[in-house]
This record gives structure tokens, C-alpha cells and sequence, in this order.
């Protein structure tokens, strides 16, 4: 048993040496519990990825500060542990329709280095939707952006419709921006998710608001599940520890979202530790061997928190026109 161990561990170590000697900014170590993480890095930059369990982003970090909030439960994960969930998840739905899939979510995926600072993570396949997925993640050579394309492979011998769904949690207790567009099917621009299926087209909160072509999300709202139908492509989300995470990606306003409420951005904010910022992609009619994919481009930037909430929305703007 000793000497498989010191077999594997050998392996790996070799694995790792041959990957970081043909390309540059990118290697294979351990990072907490997890012994397979494929590390890119630029200098100030890094991102580091979890083939062992469901394909995600540990950590994407701008001068050693993870923007991605880590449970108590990943941070003491160790193999054979449950498998856990947090920081910066990815994934398929309409949330509503799509069936469990544990094999997506829980289990090992393989992981492929293509070039500097490019890892590829594909999925095992999944007979409960029909699918698999690789995940692509490059890791610009100067600047914060991480590129992370997920594309869904139709492995079945049937149609399938899923979208693309990205579930990444943020450090908590900040400040969600999201540039608006017109016109909204939402009277306030946004939806609250109520007590089970209820989704509330009008709601009220005092933690939420309209400024200067904003939606602003300013702490806690009465329920934490929210929905946007915004084309703007863009998430910025200004954490408590003066990190500025952004999304951006690609709408297409000609094309159907199916989502109940037709959703191009949820955003999950309970009154914890986290936030979970959701860029969900159009329907992808899928037909058999089919396959689709879908882009975010990750920035990070240091700004200060401001006690007062009175975020520099122009700041925004000009970076991120």
C-alpha cells in the first residue's frame, strides 16, 4: 500500500515537473485537500482550478487576495471526504426543469494543459442530462482576465435543451453593480424569487435600487434569490475587501432564455458569508454529437469599500464600457 502511494505521489510530482518545464504559467500542486491543481499564474494573477471535484476555480486572486469565498468544509477537505461545493462553480440548467446530476457536480474530472496558462477540464459523461462539459480556462499574460468557456456536449442520441449556468460564489457582504438596459420586463428591473414558486415581478426592498443606469444591490434583500433580464453583459461585484470582481459575457437579445422568467443574470445573496453571481446563457437546442459554448471574462481590480455604498460608477463605466 506504502509503495502504490509512493508510486502515485512520484507520478505526480513528474507530471507536474514536465507540465510547468513545456509551458509557462501553469503547473500541477497540491492546493488545500486537493493534491491535482492545475495553478496559472502571470506574476500578480492566479487562478487555481479543481479537477477532483466537479471542474471549478479555487481561487482567483489579484496580489494574493481570492476574490472566491472557500467554505470551512473546502478549506479541511481531504480525499474521501463528501464532496464540497463552494468558491467558483459552473453549471447547466434551467434551474427549474434540469434533473439532478451529481456526476457533473461531485465527481473527478480530467484536466489537459494546452498552452501557457490554459488548462482544459472536461467532465465524465452524464446519462442524467445527455451531456458532457469541458471547461477551458486561459489566464491572460499581463493583465487580471481569465477567460472561462464551458462548452455542453450532447452525448446522447436525442435533442437536449440546457443553458449554460455559472454559480460562482464571492466573498460576501458587498456591493452588487449590474448595468441595465431597455427596455425590462420587470417594472423594477428585477425579479425576487418568494416563498416556493413564487416569483414576485414588483417587488420592494430597501437594499436594492436604480442609480445613473444601474441596478445596485447594497446588502441583504428580503430573499436572496434575484433576477435580471438585462443585456448588458456585465456583473461587477465590490467586495469588503476592496476587490472589484467583474464579469462579462455575451447576450443575445434575439434569442430565447429559459429560465422561468427568461433570465440573463441571477444573483443569490443571503445574510452570510457569500454571494453567488450568475450569468446564465440563451437555449442551446442541441442535437445529438451537437455541442455550444459559452465565454465569461473574469477582471479583478483594487478598490476601496466606501461606508457610505456610494459606488464610483463611472469608474465602472470607463473600464468597462
Amino acid at each position: 500500500m506504502h509503495r502504490l502511494l509512493l508510486t502515485w505521489l512520484l507520478a505526480s510530482l513528474l507530471h507536474a515537473t514536465a507540465v510547468s518545464a513545456e509551458f509557462s504559467g501553469v503547473r500541477v500542486a497540491p492546493y488545500l485537500g486537493y493534491e491535482k491543481t492545475v495553478h496559472l499564474t502571470n506574476g500578480n494573477v492566479t487562478a487555481v482550478l479543481c479537477p477532483e471535484v466537479g471542474g471549478r476555480v479555487l481561487e482567483y486572486a489579484l496580489n494574493g487576495n481570492n476574490a472566491l469565498y472557500l467554505s470551512d468544509g473546502e478549506k479541511k477537505w481531504k480525499p474521501g471526504d463528501r464532496p464540497e461545493s463552494s468558491a467558483g462553480r459552473f453549471d447547466i440548467g434551467p434551474e427549474l426543469i434540469i434533473p439532478p446530476r451529481p456526476v457533473l457536480w461531485d465527481e473527478a474530472w480530467t484536466t489537459e494543459i494546452i498552452a501557457d496558462r490554459h488548462a482544459r477540464l472536461t467532465s465524465p459523461d452524464d446519462p442524467s442530462t445527455g451531456v458532457r462539459l469541458v471547461r477551458d480556462f486561459v489566464l491572460d499574460k499581463n493583465t487580471t482576465q481569465l477567460s472561462c468557456t464551458q462548452t455542453i456536449h450532447n452525448i446522447s442520441e436525442k435533442p437536449v435543451e440546457w443553458c449554460h449556468w455559472s454559480r460562482t460564489f464571492a466573498v460576501g457582504r458587498g456591493i452588487c453593480l449590474i448595468p441595465l438596459t431597455t427596455p425590462s420586463r420587470f417594472p423594477k428591473s428585477y425579479v425576487m424569487y418568494e416563498e416556493g414558486s413564487l416569483i414576485n415581478m414588483n417587488p420592494e426592498d430597501p437594499n436594492i435600487r436604480v442609480r445613473d443606469g444601474f441596478l445596485e444591490i447594497l446588502g441583504t434583500p428580503r430573499k436572496p434569490k434575484l433576477g435580471m433580464d438585462s443585456y448588458a453583459g456585465l456583473i461587477a461585484y465590490l467586495s469588503p475587501q476592496n476587490l472589484l470582481f467583474v464579469k462579462r459575457f455575451k447576450t443575445y437579445p434575439d434569442r430565447v432564455y429559459n429560465e422561468a422568467a427568461g433570465l440573463t443574470i441571477s444573483i443569490w445573496y443571503p445574510d452570510n458569508a457569500m454571494i453567488e453571481l450568475e450569468p446564465i446563457g440563451p437555449r442551446e437546442r442541441l442535437q445529438p454529437h451537437g455541442q455550444a459554448s459559452f465565454t465569461e471574462e473574469w477582471f479583478l481590480t483594487e478598490m476601496p469599500f466606501p461606508q457610505s455604498l456610494e459606488v464610483d460608477l463611472d469608474v465602472i463605466r470607463k473600464a468597462f464600457p
